[in-house]
Formats: C-alpha cells, sequence, structure tokens
C-alpha cells in the first residue's frame, strides 16, 4: 500500500521559493553522507582482508556476472525501500543498504586503481574524484540554471542501461574487452542520469522524499566515478 503521507505530501516544484531551498539543502545534504558514508565503508572494508580477497574472487568470469546481478537486486529492493516504504527509518535504511553494497562492488576497481598508482598512493582516485565532482556539478548547474525537465532522456537511458547490461555479458561471456570507447559511452549514459535525477529532484519528487532523491542522485554520480576510475586506471 502506498503510504498517505506520500501521496498528499506537496510536490517539490509547487513549494514557496524558501520550502524549495529547504528540500534541496536536505537532499545534498544527504547525499554528502552518502558519499561520505560510502568513504568509510569502503576504508573499512580494505582492512578487513577476507572481504577484500572475496571481492576479487568474484571479477572473473561468470562470479562477476553473478556479483553485478546481486548487485542489482540489492540496489532495485533499497531504491524500493527509499522511495515506497511508509516508514521514514525505512527510507533511511534503503539508502544506507545502497551505500555499503556501492563499497563492495568497488573494491576491485579500488584495489586496482591503488595498485596502478605511482608508490601505491591515491594520486588515481583523487583525479576521478575530482573530475567526477567537477563534472557532476557542472551538470547540475544546468538543469538549475535552466530549470529544464530532462524527464524526456527516461527512455533513452533505459534503452542505453539495457545496451550496456547486454555487452557486459557478452563480454564476459566471449571474453572480450569492452575497451575505452565503451567507458567514454558509460560516462556520457552517467551524465545524462544525473541530468535526469536532477530534474527529478526538482519537478517529480514531492517535499517529504529528500533521502529517495538523494539515493538517486548518489547512484549516478557514483556511476560517472566508476568508468572515470576505469579510464585513468587503464591509462
Amino acid at each position: 500500500m502506498e503510504n498517505s503521507q506520500l501521496s498528499t505530501a506537496p510536490m517539490v516544484s509547487q513549494l514557496t521559493d524558501e520550502a524549495r531551498v529547504t528540500f534541496y539543502k536536505k537532499t545534498y545534504t544527504h547525499l554528502a553522507g552518502a558519499v561520505l558514508l560510502f568513504v568509510l565503508v569502503e576504508t573499512l572494508f580494505f582492512q578487513v582482508d577476507f572481504i577484500v580477497n572475496f571481492a576479487l574472487s568474484l571479477t572473473g568470469g561468470f562470479s562477476w556476472l553473478l556479483l553485478l546481478g546481486g548487485f542489482m537486486l540489492v540496489t532495485n529492493y533499497a531504491e524500493k525501500m527509499a522511495i515506497k516504504s511508509t516508514d521514514t527509518n525505512m527510507h533511511y535504511a534503503g539508502l544506507i543498504l545502497y551505500v555499503v553494497a556501492e563499497a563492495f562492488i568497488f573494491i576491485p576497481l579500488i584495489f586496482i586503481a591503488m595498485a596502478v598508482a605511482e608508490d601505491g598512493n591515491f594520486s588515481i582516485l583523487n583525479q576521478a574524484a575530482i573530475l567526477t565532482l567537477s563534472l557532476f556539478t557542472g551538470l547540475s548547474a544546468i538543469v538549475f540554471m535552466t530549470k529544464k525537465d530532462f524527464s524526456f532522456l527516461k527512455s533513452a537511458l533505459t534503452i542505453g542501461f539495457f545496451i550496456a547490461i547486454g555487452l557486459i555479458v557478452a563480454g564476459t561471456i566471449f571474453g572480450f574487452n569492452l575497451g575505452l570507447w565503451f567507458s567514454a559511452g558509460m560516462i556520457v549514459l552517467a551524465s545524462g542520469s544525473i541530468l535526469y535525477q536532477t530534474s527529478n529532484m526538482i519537478h517529480k519528487y514531492q517535499e517529504n522524499q529528500y533521502v529517495a532523491a538523494s539515493l538517486g542522485l548518489f547512484a549516478s554520480l557514483m556511476l560517472l566515478f566508476w568508468y572515470i576510475l576505469s579510464i585513468l586506471s587503464n591509462d
């Protein structure tokens, strides 16, 4: 049953300027909190050899497909918790679950990035983080300045993600490297997702759905970070 509180809450686009600003502050505060939690959980994971070794053992062949499948199931469930639950605590539980799932699936990529960095430092991670945040900020600014509704991107993004999943599955089964152009295409797709999610925050969400809005932005941000980091790690 859908939450009656959610169904009667006003849309963000219908709020006063002051109330909208409050919603945006809450959303981006939760987004910042999710990013910080991701860093903390990732750091904790790398302190436990068993977790790191287990994650690395899942990167080959069909194990990687199983990991991706499990990740999609968990994150889809987390999104439903954040958006459709009647309990505010469940909204936070969904966001936390999503962050932890992202932190786990990032272990192999961060391990590679640290391995190829000079002297084992964090230079590649820092570069990827700066590039990701810069692009995220620029794309978000476009939505806020133009006030354009980017919901028309939904169909293109859905098709793009299905194509990407198909290529990943085919690459795993037939053993070919998707290469630089695939990562570049995914960065374009992630950029479109940021436009779409930011637009949704402005036009589609209700006043009390700031946790769900932050989760959508976090998902797009991490997708962008993944493929920027992938490109830098393979230079």
